[in-house]
């Protein structure tokens, strides 16, 4: 049982998608704070340290970036998004930069080498993986070579300030084993967060659509409604022509006709009418009723689906009466289609309840979960079984975000959803879903008393 949905959520996240992430003006901020940063720096150390540094061609490297932004400041609108070789080099360039200002202020030698992380972080979070690996491992070669070519730290009394040998290469090594886990760590928390982002779109949509085939149902009732008074007219009316027109036999038939087809479409209307009137009693129904619901499209795709509705226990306990919300009906809905897809020839749901609770569990006889992703069944974009040929369905991807909308929309609700493997069918390897409702405020208890129901809207 593990996904739906998967023709079109298999596009929702790709990484050929990470362009366009990034504003010019948020890297242009950033590069404002970073010349800020090494003015300040180099005034302080020239200062207050008396470090004798090349100050005019530092004055120049910071100068290339002061120039950099005033440009892309005039040029480009403030809100311009980047492209993928935009951001590549605009990065490399920060790289190329902060490279050159450590050559002439002590290669590795200088603390705040450790800034070079920043724009491999970056990369990290808004380039694909080619342009990351490239920019980092550029950063790893400029390291290496600052580590041994550089103009040395000089003070005034002209004494260098060189780290001993073993802290210099303790520094690069640190610095090159930091570049590659601050880049790992941020590129898998960004795609991370952009999955489940998409998937809660997906969430959102299913959810909307849900809303508006109900809307629409209402639209259908008010317009049934609506025009049985204007059909009704005609129809009188067409039944006084009638009597009028009995000497003229080609009259009358047109006249016949028009009759004919106006109780055609009373009929079609008062159809319409019945199917999307919105009843009150129809929002509350048996649990039982509901999964019926919930299962009805996947009864007739070639595999048993059968069900065993009883209270759990000895104790006689009425079947509970649950909302027919959306979210119930479409969640259970993604769990037993993800059943049929996988089963090779049952899937059993099973209904109980008690007092205090209602269970429904969802077990198929197909290959179950692997273990090892047990623990993440549930998260989006997760492969959560494997399937050979005969079980795939046409376009199927198995990125697992029919389990988390599922689970979402399920957990909204208040229900639990826990999946395992068991010997439901005599085997071990029966994937099972259990989603339980804890009753704690007696909304699903039979022996609670229901407040009356309010009336169906009339419409006029």
């Amino acid at each position: 049982m593990t996904d739906t949905n998967q023709d079109a959520s298999s596009e929702l996240f790709k990484d050929q998608q990470r362009s366009n992430w990034v504003r010019l003006q948020t890297l242009v901020v950033l590069r404002w704070y970073a010349i800020a940063g090494q003015s300040v720096a180099i005034i302080v150390a020239v200062q207050i340290y008396h470090i004798a540094l090349e100050t005019g061609w530092i004055a120049l490297v910071i100068g290339c970036s002061v120039l950099a932004n005033i440009i892309f400041g005039f040029l480009y609108p403030r809100n311009r998004r980047l492209s993928e070789r935009e951001a590549f080099f605009i990065l490399l360039f920060d790289i190329s930069q902060l490279a050159v200002l450590l050559y002439l202020t002590g290669g590795l030698n200088n603390p705040f080498a450790m800034l070079i992380l920043a724009p491999v972080t970056i990369a990290a979070t808004v380039l694909h993986v080619r342009s990351t690996v490239i920019l980092g491992g550029l950063a790893i070669i400029l390291n290496t070579i600052l580590a041994q070519v550089y103009i040395p730290l000089v003070t005034a009394s002209g004494v260098a300030l060189d780290l001993p040998m073993l802290f210099q290469f303790g520094f690069w090594l640190a610095l090159n084993i930091g570049m590659v886990f601050l880049a790992i760590y941020a590129r898998q928390v960004t795609v991370e967060m952009h999955v489940m982002s998409d998937a809660l779109l997906a969430t959102q949509l299913a959810l909307s659509r849900a809303q508006k085939l109900s809307d629409l149902g209402g639209v259908v009732a008010a317009t049934a409604h609506e025009l049985g008074t204007p059909l009704a007219t005609i129809k009188l009316v067409s039944s006084e022509l009638m009597q009028d027109l009995v000497d003229k036999p080609d009259a009358l038939e047109d006249v016949a006709l028009i009759r004919q087809e106006t109780d055609r479409c009373r009929d079609i209307l008062r159809s319409m009418g019945s199917a999307g009137k919105n009843d009150q009693h129809l929002k509350r129904a048996p649990i039982e009723t509901v999964v019926h619901e919930a299962a009805e499209p996947h009864l007739n795709r070639g595999k048993s689906v059968l069900f065993d509705v009883a209270p759990e226990g000895d104790d006689i306990v009425p079947q509970p009466i649950i909302m027919r919300s959306p979210e119930i009906v479409h969640g259970l809905r993604n769990l037993i289609q993800n059943a049929v897809d996988f089963a090779r020839d049952r899937v059993e749901v099973d209904i109980t309840w008690t007092k205090d609770t209602v269970t429904v569990q969802i077990a198929d006889d197909g290959p179950g979960f692997p273990v090892h992703i047990l623990g993440r069944i549930g998260d989006p974009f997760v492969h959560n079984r494997p399937f050979s040929e005969q079980h795939r369905r046409p376009g199927y991807h198995g990125m697992g975000l029919g389990l988390f909308i599922a689970k979402t929309l399920l957990e909204r609700s208040g229900a639990k959803l826990h999946f395992a493997n068991g010997r439901h069918f005599g085997k071990t390897s029966s994937a099972i879903v259990t989603v339980s409702w804890q009753d704690t405020q007696g909304r699903y208890s039979a022996h609670r008393t229901f407040d009356a129901l309010e009336e169906n809207q009339r419409f006029t």
